[in-house]
């Protein structure tokens, strides 16, 4: 049973809130105590024993790796076979993980390993539990796996630390694992016969780096439908594109949503027409469309990374009820590959879709009466004044860039370990390109609120107030707060580091669940 400040460990459901918790430190993890899933758990390594007391067959225990499966291990060699499939793989390159997504991947690895079905023993969940418990940090390099046969190379550096091999970050400094298990009052493990399999053979990796992907898609959702009320505001926009009538024809329950959120941020249920202009662009127009995709595919996508946070995915399974060891495929990450492909596709349209936005607001012959560049320079000093030329430059180039990262990297198999990994996922690598597409639209996300601000700002000096609701207005008078009015140009990068900080961070509350 979880309290508000412990995450109990025992092979119950887990949600990404779960993992999210773990890796800002919101929640500290603890092996459970339950006898039940204790015996659950030692049942699986005794099984092991008595296979091997019997001189029976088991793959990565009595036989090589891979495609070296028909390799018969000698006995006295059996415990040292799992050492060196860490030491081996430790070949990874690439940027480090982060705090956050090193947290996201122990968790998630002592998740899967908690369902009684890997054949470790306590002592590992232990250690494991012990490293998320002290945030002692594998340096875990990003690159090196292809998605099946699990995340071998980037999890080698978890299993070597726990036993006391290669770097961690701890209490803020770089040490080697064996000082920072030692300060904290634990030896290096020496990982049992089929460990190294059960801490490598695995999709923690990739599904860690999913869940805090989703979490930050979500948000980049919500923010995108409150920066479009805002743009639609600024720019003189028609509310009645979002009307209650006009959403019920087309019935997908997230495009529903994002208009309702919409006109909640425009006030009104019932908008009235411009007679002026019937129809905006449709990077207004179409915002429920273009955000709803997100909207809609959000739940249909958790189900997926939730499927497999919650699921033994190594290889063989350890079957204690029943005396078997199943040798099987769990290891592949298609599930999450697809979810990956699935969801950078959708946000890299938000990105798109604000860049469109801020198009419009720049540019005289479609704002709507707004300054060149929204410059708020006056008079003689106009002329050397250029507003938010460069930042839509760059928002441009960002958006390009996410859009590039669009291509699926499931597509991309390929037969590696001389043709025994024949068919892969790649879905560690969709998950990296979900976040940089993530990290990308939040760039793109930062500059427009600055834009949304300058433009509203701008347009309430002539008109005097803005027909918004309370929470529209509440996040227009924090932006101004954070954000003076660019009069004279100014350098924006240190403002735009702050709001790409705040998103991520999620500082605004917005809509209700």
């Amino acid at each position: 049973m979880n309290t508000p400040d412990i995450l109990y460990f025992d092979g119950s459901w887990l949600t990404l809130e779960d993992i999210n918790a773990v890796t800002r430190r919101e929640k500290t993890v603890r092996l459970s105590d339950d006898p039940a899933f204790r015996e659950r758990i030692a049942r699986g390594s005794q099984l092991i024993d008595q296979i091997l007391a019997e001189d029976g067959v088991i793959y990565g225990v009595t036989t090589g790796y891979g495609d070296s499966c028909t390799v018969v291990i000698p006995p006295d060699l059996i415990g040292e076979l799992p050492h060196h499939l860490y030491t081996y793989h430790g070949c990874g390159a690439g940027r480090f993980l982060t705090p956050e997504e090193t947290r996201a991947v122990l968790a998630t690895r002592l998740a899967s390993l908690c369902r009684g079905v890997s054949g470790v023993s306590l002592g590992l969940l232990e250690q494991l539990a012990a490293l998320l418990e002290h945030d002692i940090l594998p340096r875990i390099p990003a690159e090196g796996s292809v998605g099946a046969s699990g995340d071998l190379t980037p999890l080698s550096y978890v299993a070597a630390a726990l036993c006391g091999e290669r770097t961690v970050l701890f209490r803020g400094e770089l040490c080697n694992a064996a000082d920072a298990l030692q300060a904290i009052g634990r030896a290096p493990l020496r990982l049992r016969p089929k460990e190294g399999l059960a801490i490598m053979n695995g999709t923690a990796v990739m599904t860690a780096l999913a869940c805090l992907a989703w979490q930050r898609a979500d948000y980049a959702s919500r923010l995108s439908t409150r920066l479009t009320a805002l743009n639609v505001v600024a720019a003189a926009g028609n509310a009645h594109h979002f009307d209650k009538a006009l959403f019920d024809v087309k019935p997908h329950p997230g495009q529903q949503r994002i208009a309702a959120r919409l006109r909640q941020d425009l006030a009104t249920e019932t908008p009235s027409r411009n007679d002026s202009r019937l129809q905006d662009r449709y990077s207004f127009r179409c915002a429920p469309h273009v955000i709803g995709v997100l909207e809609d595919a959000l739940p249909f996508l958790r189900s997926l990374i939730e499927n497999e946070l919650n699921s033994a995915n190594d290889n063989p399974i350890v079957d204690a009820e029943r005396e078997q060891i199943l040798h099987g495929g769990h290891f592949y990450g298609g599930h999450i590959a697809f979810a990956m492909d699935s969801l950078k596709n959708a946000v890299a349209n938000l990105a798109d879709l604000l860049d469109r936005q801020m198009a419009q607001l720049v540019d005289t012959r479609f704002n709507n009466g707004l300054p060149r560049n929204l410059s708020g320079a006056e008079g003689h000093r106009a002329a050397i004044n250029h507003g938010l030329k460069a930042l839509q430059i760059s928002v441009s180039a960002w958006t390009a860039e996410a859009l590039k990262l669009t291509m699926p990297a499931s597509v991309f198999s390929r037969s590696t370990e001389c043709h025994n990994q024949d068919k892969v996922s790649m879905g560690t690598i969709a998950a990296r390109d979900a976040l940089r597409v993530l990290e990308l639209t939040e760039q793109v996300l930062a500059a427009v609120l600055i834009t949304a601000r300058q433009a509203a700002g701008l347009r309430m000096a002539v008109q005097g107030s803005l027909p918004m609701a309370p929470g529209l207005t509440a996040m227009l008078e924090d932006l101004a707060r954070r954000i003076p009015l660019v009069v004279e140009d100014r350098a924006l990068d240190h403002e735009l580091q702050h709001l790409i900080t705040a998103i991520r961070q999620r500082d605004w509350t917005l809509y209700a669940a």
